[in-house]
């Protein structure tokens, strides 16, 4: 354990949040940078005094969970979570929770995708945010209660027309496999997250289709190129399919576009005029 070298990358993380970073008002002025050391503490659900002592190099080794806790409170990348755990002597121990947070650039970014249907998507196949031709073209998640939003959750959980369901796709087999090798990937990069865990729990119950594929522990795909939809309003559109890593969150960044004067693209312009109504799938 480095202890000097430990109380100094705490703090340095510490002092780049804001409070608003983290959901905490900004309040008076602040004589120093970032968050304060007791505002770190609750966040990481520990004791102001125990982790002064550790940004000061004179605490004992803290254990697993604690570094875990102080990893999220910081809003540690993968890298850096992996750098504390380097720093304090310990082996990670795979207790950190998949994010659900978008920065604010790619928020932004969405917004600058007239017609392109952009949505991000965390490790778990949930829709955390969207743009106004995505809503048009699968459906409007601002109105879905958010455990609704997971994609593998309606691939494999709806129980009349699973095909339908799935947004009209041709090829829904093959998301669903694809769904299944990455949520394997997620569950081992995430074992102690309540949230992948009890997702996978509940497909594995609720879905002979995911169980069988789930036991095959395939976990590597082919790219998926293209996707067709067969749309409730515009009728059959192909769209490009093009997925972008967010390496920092462990999030995807998914964009269905259509070359200029091409079928698929004429089919997005016009859900863009149609908007949200137009995306009436069965369910």
């Amino acid at each position: 354990m480095d202890k000097q070298e430990l109380g100094a990358f705490l703090r340095s993380r510490r002092e780049r949040l804001r409070p608003q970073d983290v959901g905490l008002p900004s309040g008076p002025r602040r004589r120093t940078p970032g968050l304060r050391r007791e505002e770190a503490a609750v966040l990481a659900h520990i004791s102001t005094e125990y982790y002064i002592r550790l940004e000061q190099g004179r605490a004992p080794r803290p254990s697993g969970e604690v570094l875990a806790g102080i990893a999220g409170a910081l809003r540690l990348t993968d890298a850096e979570a992996d750098h504390l755990h380097v720093l304090a002597g310990t082996a990670p121990t795979g207790a950190r929770l998949h994010r659900r947070d978008v920065r604010p650039s790619i928020l932004a970014l969405l917004d600058r995708l007239p017609q392109t249907a952009a949505f991000v998507m965390s490790a778990a196949f949930e829709v955390l945010a969207w743009n106004r031709l995505t809503a048009a073209l699968m459906e409007d998640f601002a109105v879905v209660a958010p455990e609704d939003r997971n994609l593998a959750r309606r691939a494999f959980l709806a129980p009349q027309r699973p095909d339908a369901t799935l947004y009209g796709l041709s090829n829904a087999a093959e998301f669903r496999h694809h769904v299944v090798m990455e949520l394997h990937a997620t569950l081992a990069r995430y074992p102690t997250d309540p949230a992948v865990t009890g997702l996978v729990d509940e497909l594995r119950g609720g879905s002979p289709d995911f169980a069988r594929l789930w036991e095959r522990h395939d976990v590597q795909a082919a790219a998926t190129l293209t996707k067709t939809f067969h749309h409730p309003a515009v009728g059959e559109i192909t769209v490009d399919c093009d997925t972008l890593a967010l390496k920092d969150s462990d999030q995807h960044l998914v964009l269905y576009s259509a070359p200029p004067g091409s079928p698929g693209a004429d089919a997005l312009a016009l859900l863009n005029v149609l908007g949200t109504e137009a995306a009436d799938y069965p369910r």
